[in-house]
């Protein structure tokens, strides 16, 4: 049986909105773990222009190839034009971090048939599947 998050993990493009050029910070470290695990992983974060050693977008639109999953590490009442916007570029999934929670946001992605998840660590979630 594969679940939604099964599926979700088979994809390997994510943007990382909110990913901070702090490697003690969640946002960093769970993108690095990631990327470590074979992920493209594209950082979003108007402040930056690279972290990681990757290059880093202002926003999901100024992205040149296509995503699969946007993880979104920011205050949950930032969500809905996030959300928006991954409907836009044709993204597959939404996903919220733990401790972010928008129901509207995961209805706007829903209606457009993205997978949403809200409120889980894609790296918990992955160690979690992943033994």
């Amino acid at each position: 049986m594969n679940t939604t998050i099964e599926k979700i993990l088979e994809m390997k493009t994510i943007a990382v909105v909110g990913m901070s050029p702090n490697p003690d910070r969640p946002s960093y470290r769970v993108a690095m773990y990631l990327k470590s695990q074979g992920y493209t992983i594209i950082p979003v974060n108007p402040g930056q222009k690279e972290i990681g050693g990757l290059t880093c977008y202002p926003g999901l639109k100024s992205i040149p190839v296509p995503v699969e999953i946007v993880d979104v590490f920011r205050s949950s009442d930032t969500c809905i034009p996030i959300a928006t916007s991954a409907v836009e570029i044709g993204a597959k999934v939404l996903w919220l971090q733990e401790g972010v929670i928008n129901d509207k946001a995961i209805v706007i992605a829903e209606n457009a048939g993205l997978l949403a998840v809200q409120d889980k660590c894609l790296l918990k979630e992955h160690r979690r599947v992943n033994g």
